[in-house]
């Protein structure tokens, strides 16, 4: 496994509430409600030294959280609570992160219907190996 692979693992654990949401450590073929997707996120790796693979490189992930939509005002108010314990989990594990951006709720046209989604990007120190 490379570093990378590692530390989207990491993420992935840090983020799992088992009573709460699912959380997936790469695309799902089907995102499902209530559900948690750590991907990575564009770009993916900047390279902070371009002849020292010693130094850390930044790889930034993109963190959705996906619930499903019933109506507007209801499920508004759940995307919200969804990404304040999403951030709350990754600040309570030992990550050192930062928050980019978190995007503005949108709808997710999918095969098991319209769920309202909306993304943490963050980014995190990693290595080359």
């Amino acid at each position: 496994m490379t570093a990378l692979t590692t530390l989207r693992s990491s993420i992935a654990t840090a983020l799992a509430n088992p009573t709460v949401w699912n959380v997936y450590a790469f695309p799902p073929a089907s995102p499902t409600a209530n559900s948690v997707i750590v991907q990575p996120d564009d770009p993916y790796v900047v390279p902070s030294n371009n002849t020292n693979a010693g130094i850390s490189p930044m790889a930034n992930f993109k963190i959705t959280g996906i619930v499903p939509m019933f109506d507007n005002q209801g499920n508004l108010g759940d995307i919200e609570t969804f990404m304040v314990a999403i951030f709350n989990k990754l600040a309570s594990s030992s990550i050192v992160f930062n928050v980019q951006s978190v995007s503005a709720p949108a709808v997710l046209p999918v095969d098991a219907g319209q769920m309202l989604a909306s993304d943490i990007s963050i980014s995190t120190l990693t290595s080359w190996s």
